[in-house]
């Protein structure tokens, strides 16, 4: 495993961590909760990981083929799959009855959790007597997936930033100067941009960090001690800047409107003493504020 990998790993949560905590949120949502399970998919094979609300093991560590029982369907098919009674549908596979039979689940729904057009996840609830499936409980573990597609969305991106920042720093064929320094404040700018979009504050704080660190490193050497402190919004505004976006890109780019880019690049020149938006990019970097 290369630096660039274990650096990674280190700084993305578990997957199955998030899941469970769908899972929970599934759960809460109602007053005699079903059912509900579910597991990462890697290399096309579901495994189970994540039980609540089971009375047996036999469904922990399941692993589950494409197309076999309904996670197998969700799993090819990328859609929502259901049977009112499990033990009697005639659309899925059996392979998997043992397990499920045991556990007295009749009415399940498996949902796949779809990332660049493959399933990550399926999550699964299930009741003890047969119903007509949808409604209340897909509507809910619909939702429960689009949450956890985005939030495995937005590690990736982590990860693959991550390794970018690995490799500036750590070497491997070095860049030029100049290119080091042009990827280290776009790789700054885009930390900043998954920020806004990381639905986990536990994610949002590692983001601030590796954006910070990254400040700090494309600096080399000891900063000068300052107490100017600029607000989130204020450093995004500059990072772009620095990109060399004009005001109206930098809207775009934040989905704000022009004059509130005008304010916060106003409030940041006047906190860095700065009379032009070149001066502020620059004595921004010179503490550390910006790569």
């Amino acid at each position: 495993m290369s630096d660039a990998e274990g650096s990674a790993r280190l700084l993305r949560p578990r997957d199955d961590d998030a899941l469970r905590a769908e899972l929970r949120v599934i759960a809460a949502g109602f007053a005699t909760p079903p059912v509900v399970f579910g597991g990462p998919v890697s290399a096309g094979t579901l495994k189970i990981s994540e039980t609540r609300g089971t009375r047996t093991v036999g469904l922990r560590g399941l692993l589950v083929s494409p197309m076999l029982g309904l996670g197998g369907r969700a799993i090819t098919l990328l859609r929502p799959q259901w049977g009112e009674d499990y033990a009697t549908a005639q659309t899925i596979t059996h392979d998997y009855d043992r397990p499920v039979i045991n556990e007295g689940l009749r009415s399940i729904i498996a949902v796949p959790v779809v990332v660049g057009g493959a399933a990550r996840a399926i999550m699964y609830a299930a009741l003890r007597q047969a119903t007509p499936s949808g409604g209340r409980i897909l509507d809910i573990l619909t939702r429960a997936g689009d949450r956890l597609a985005t939030e495995i969305k937005i590690r990736d991106e982590v990860d693959r930033r991550v390794e970018l920042i690995d490799t500036l720093v750590d070497g491997g064929q070095a860049p030029t100067a100049t290119a080091l320094t042009e990827g280290s404040r776009e790789i700054h700018s885009d930390l900043r941009a998954l920020m806004r979009t990381a639905p986990d504050s536990a994610l949002a704080t590692t983001l601030h960090g590796l954006a910070d660190k990254l400040a700090v490193l494309s600096r080399g050497g000891d900063l000068p001690a300052t107490d100017i402190t600029l607000s989130g919004r204020e450093v995004d505004v500059l990072a772009y800047v620095a990109l060399g976006c004009t005001n109206a890109a930098v809207a775009q780019r934040l989905s704000i409107k022009p004059e509130t880019v005008k304010h916060y690049l106003r409030e940041a020149m006047g906190k860095l003493d700065a009379r032009s938006r070149v001066e502020a990019v620059s004595r921004a970097r010179r503490l550390g504020l910006l790569p």
